[in-house]
């Protein structure tokens, strides 16, 4: 089973009641207690991307999958919205990072941070900034010793106290925004059974504190 620590550490938990709903909700769609990535691609309506946005998917997916066992069990599933919903902007940061760090070496090049930047953009729409337009900006004001890398600690601290990039982050990669996105036009699908947010929770999805 997953940890819900190690994504939603630091941030107030969803309430035993609302726990309750969402496990049945669960195991009502899912009896074998895990969502597979075909499930979970499913259950946001995201079948048929082209390779760039899938990739981009497939990695959300393998960041809510914190054992690496190729499955989310409701652990792992009500910690991520836990920290798409009430996740501090620290926390959220860090799973930004971790998301952003495809070969896991603990930094971001140039390279991941385009390819992820060209997958969100395939996946949300046209952006005000281009990919290579973003890259070069996030570098140039959070890389302090001009390495061509980013940690964790530069990532954070820079990202932080630039208000102007914090906000370019939040609206460009926050996966909460695709969740608003996905429910508005699941509204218009018929027997679409188990919807990802209720209302009231989307309207409680804030990236700025």
């Amino acid at each position: 089973m997953g940890n819900s620590e190690s994504v939603a550490g630091g941030q107030t938990a969803v309430p035993a009641k609302e726990t309750y709903v969402w496990y049945r909700k669960f195991m009502k769609e899912y009896p074998s207690g895990l969502q597979t990535l075909h499930e979970f691609k499913t259950l946001l309506g995201l079948q048929g991307l082209n390779p760039k946005a899938s990739q981009h998917v497939d990695q959300v997916y393998n960041t809510f999958d914190m054992n690496k066992d190729g499955f989310i069990d409701f652990l792992e599933f009500i910690a991520a919205i836990n920290l798409v919903i009430r996740g501090k902007m620290e926390q959220k940061l860090k799973w930004y990072f971790k998301l952003y760090d495809a070969d896991g070496n603990g930094s971001i090049d140039k390279k991941e941070l385009l390819n992820i930047f060209m997958a969100v953009q395939a996946l949300n729409g046209q952006q005000t900034l281009s990919p290579e337009e973003f890259t070069d900006l996030v570098f140039h004001k959070i890389d302090i010793n001009n390495d061509g890398e980013l940690t964790l600690e530069e990532f954070i601290n820079g990202t932080e106290k630039d208000q102007d990039l914090l906000e370019i982050v939040s609206k460009s990669f926050d996966f909460s925004n695709v969740l608003k996105v996905l429910y508005n036009e699941k509204q218009t699908q018929k027997g679409a059974s188990f919807k990802p947010f209720e209302k009231a929770d989307l309207g409680k999805v804030e990236m700025k504190q």
